[in-house]
């Protein structure tokens, strides 16, 4: 405690400036932002201009352990004993009451989050966090732990009803985790959080060191543009791969599973771990059941479920395929590059890629590849999308049946076909013209409407520049070759 009279050594979260209320585009030639804007018009950012966020982000130079605010973070490893430097700064601030603390918690694995409380920090709580040890050769595996890392944090934080949080860096000191990358990761993950769950929380602290903070300054604009114009002038220095709509990286063999919606519980619960179910017992979804399961299936086919029961098994059987998709390695489904997120069409929409001669149906487990498709698409159909389906130089293997489509289309949630604004369906031949109108006029409902054939790539490139999708060579080469010219 500190003597009578004698200034805190704590530092008040509320007393820090925000990044909204600090100088945007600092050293930035006028002239030049504006060669940014009009080069950049045409392109919508990935992180647009939010006022609202941006008051939520502080950026602090100075030790994580000594903010007053609700809770603070500390990177550590497996056993919740590492002795880097901000540990060492949080342990002797806290006091050893934490060491004990610790010692009940049994570690923590790589990419997961455990609270305790502050004891004599100024802070009510800790989190804990275990980055991953980075290698080159295990990048993709590196970057969905540490993006799990930063959303497990957010995710307590909410579910906890914290009104502010401090991150230290994770996973760059003994864990060498190269400093650009990771910031990249935080800060896009921390955004997308506060853009989809972050209504209760209203402070997030990036504390850094000297040798930290040129990085953090840099890229901070790229993910928290303080106007409009720093949004333009940012734009072309954002990476490709941002993720998908949470910041996650886009790859199947995810090991660690995230929920969809902090602080509730979902109906896919029932397809958690052993010890979900064992902890959960009696709001479990079979401890919630009503009536009988064989009976009710009969009531669907006789029409006489109301429509909000019927809603709801439909959104617990897409839950449980879900579920699948996330626990199964699909790998071997991934390495095909059938399916893949590209840019955005002319109205700022997310475009997803659909490559038909990529797709070896005979060769292939298609229960597996639904799985695949549900585990991309899930994330990517909380908002509005398109789809380019590539029919280019298929065979008769490449060619999905309709039953598959069918089962496809009735498995997946109301949000993949109320969000999908359009279909391009490239190359089409006459055949597969045919079987679309059948398909669209007799086996599905609501989707004819979205389905429009495109002959060229000229075509297509009305409705997405050909800057904001990555097409396969042997489409442009098919494309050229039939004389439709360059673009």
């Amino acid at each position: 405690m500190d003597p009578l009279g004698a200034r805190s050594q704590f530092v008040d979260v509320q007393t820090l400036s925000t990044w909204e209320r600090q100088p945007d585009l600092e050293g930035k030639d006028t002239d030049e932002c504006n060669d940014c804007l009009d080069s950049q018009q045409a392109f919508p950012s990935p992180f647009p201009y939010r006022e609202d966020i941006n008051r939520k982000i502080v950026l602090y130079n100075g030790d994580v352990a000594l903010l007053n605010c609700t809770a603070i973070v500390n990177t550590s490893n497996e056993t919740l004993t590492d002795k880097n430097p901000i540990s060492e700064s949080i342990h002797k601030h806290a006091g050893p009451e934490l060491r004990d603390e610790l010692l009940k918690l049994k570690g923590c694995r790589t990419g997961e989050a455990k609270m305790t409380k502050g004891f004599s920090l100024a802070a009510r709580f800790i989190i804990h966090t275990v980055g991953p040890k980075y290698k080159a050769k295990y990048r993709t595996a590196a970057e969905s732990s540490l993006y799990s890392c930063y959303r497990n944090v957010m995710q307590l934080a909410k579910e906890q009803a914290m009104v502010s949080v401090a991150f230290c860096v994770v996973s760059t000191g003994k864990r060498g985790y190269p400093l650009e990358d990771a910031t990249h990761i935080a800060f896009r993950t921390v955004r997308r959080f506060l853009e989809n769950h972050g209504e209760s929380i209203e402070t997030v602290v990036f504390a850094v060191t000297d040798v930290e903070e040129p990085t953090y300054r840099k890229l901070l604009p790229l993910y928290y543009p303080r106007s409009e114009v720093e949004e333009r002038v940012s734009l072309p220095l954002i990476p490709a791969d941002i993720g998908n709509s949470e910041g996650e990286p886009v790859v199947p063999e995810r090991q660690i599973r995230i929920a969809e919606k902090p602080g509730s519980l979902e109906d896919d619960s029932e397809e958690d771990t052993l010890d979900s179910h064992l902890g959960q017992v009696g709001t479990h979804a079979f401890a919630r059941m009503e009536g009988d399961v064989d009976k009710q299936r009969k009531l669907i086919l006789q029409g006489q479920l109301s429509d909000a029961t019927m809603q709801k098994q439909h959104q617990r059987n897409y839950n449980r395929w879900l579920c699948r998709a996330r626990a199964e390695d699909l790998s071997d489904i991934a390495a095909l590059k059938a399916l893949y997120q590209t840019g955005v069409d002319i109205y700022g929409r997310t475009v997803m890629v659909l490559v038909g001669r990529n797709v070896p149906v005979n060769l292939i487990d298609m229960e597996k590849a639904l799985l695949y498709f549900i585990h991309v698409m899930d994330h990517i159909t909380v908002k509005e999308y398109v789809m380019v389906y590539f029919h280019t130089l298929t065979e008769e293997r490449n060619h999905l049946d309709s039953e598959f489509l069918k089962k496809l289309y009735e498995i997946v949630d109301a949000k993949f076909k109320n969000n999908l604004k359009a279909f391009y369906f490239v190359h089409p031949s006459f055949r597969s013209k045919v079987s679309t109108w059948f398909f669209t006029t007799f086996s599905v409902s609501g989707l004819k409407e979205k389905v429009h054939h495109i002959e060229n790539l000229r075509q297509l490139f009305s409705c997405i520049l050909p800057e904001q999708i990555d097409i396969p060579p042997f489409v442009l080469d098919y494309d050229l070759h039939c004389g439709y010219g360059a673009y």
